[in-house]
């Protein structure tokens, strides 16, 4: 509104300082020009205050597009950190992950080894039962078995097989058994022996300088020893005598026929598997 009062107080004195009379021509022609030359001020004021309001909106577009700029770079360098930290785990991980996939091929390599050799034992203890299961065949009805427990091969034998009541000498009956047994060990030379004695839980009565169940079983573990390297020349380095008393029942039914049972020589046989002692303090 300001240059069009302007415009025309510049016309008003133009007209007065030139004292010309304008004709309706010229006059019509000055007004279309005060008003084309409005028009266009009105519209450059407009274009104005659009460019202004532009402005400030690319201005808030630009500081919101800026802080996003920048939530992003942190956002970037956090990531950069977490990737650095997850190569450092997965670099660890792949290091961990090698270093037991060669642990666990050298223990499936032991495992094998172990396997392998415990079979032989196995092996070396099924076929030695089934010969003294047919060297010892004619007296397992008086008392005498023969069965494989934790890979050792028990042969059993009541007292009643081998002594007189409350004796520790061998009689003939118990001579024809081990003698028997001894047949089939001096030719297993790599088998180990250990003689146990075993007695029931009844004290026993009038048996002269056998004081307890502890003496009368190691005397009688150690009459089978003597008997067997001896009289039968097995290797005495090849034997043990143990006496386990009554502490070591097979049977507490404290039946007549348990008792039996309990009263007892224990021959334990056990293949030598040096291979297998030396696996186990590798």
């Amino acid at each position: 509104m300001k240059m069009k009062y302007l415009l025309l107080a510049l016309f008003a004195g133009i007209a007065l300082q030139s004292c010309v009379v304008l004709s309706p021509k010229k006059y019509k022609a000055l007004l279309a020009q005060r008003d084309s030359l409005s028009s266009r001020t009105m519209s450059l004021e407009d274009e104005r205050s659009r460019l202004q309001g532009d402005t400030a909106r690319l201005h808030h577009e630009i500081a919101d597009l800026k802080k996003n700029i920048s939530d992003l770079n942190d956002n970037l360098a956090t990531a950069n950190k977490n990737i650095d930290a997850l190569n450092g785990k997965y670099n660890a991980s792949s290091s961990k992950v090698t270093q037991l996939s060669g642990d666990l091929a050298k223990r499936e390599a032991r495992l094998k080894e172990v396997e392998d050799i415990l079979r032989k034992r196995d092996e070396a203890t099924n076929a030695l039962k089934e010969k003294l299961q047919k060297a010892l065949l004619g007296f397992t009805q008086n008392g005498l078995s023969v069965d494989i427990r934790n890979g050792k091969v028990y042969v059993s034998l009541t007292d009643k097989l081998l002594f007189p009541s409350g004796s520790i000498i061998i009689d003939d009956k118990g001579k024809q058994a081990l003698k028997q047994l001894a047949a089939v060990l001096n030719k297993e030379t790599d088998i180990n022996m250990a003689v146990e004695g075993h007695t029931d839980d009844k004290k026993i009565k009038n048996l002269g300088q056998i004081k307890d169940n502890w003496d009368l079983s190691v005397l009688r573990a150690t009459s089978v020893t003597r008997y067997l390297t001896e009289v039968e020349n097995i290797d005495p380095h090849r034997l043990t005598a143990t006496g386990k008393g009554e502490f070591q029942p097979i049977d507490t039914s404290n039946t007549p026929e348990g008792l039996a049972r309990n009263r007892r020589i224990e021959i334990v046989l056990s293949p030598k598997l040096d291979e297998l002692y030396n696996l186990i303090t590798k």
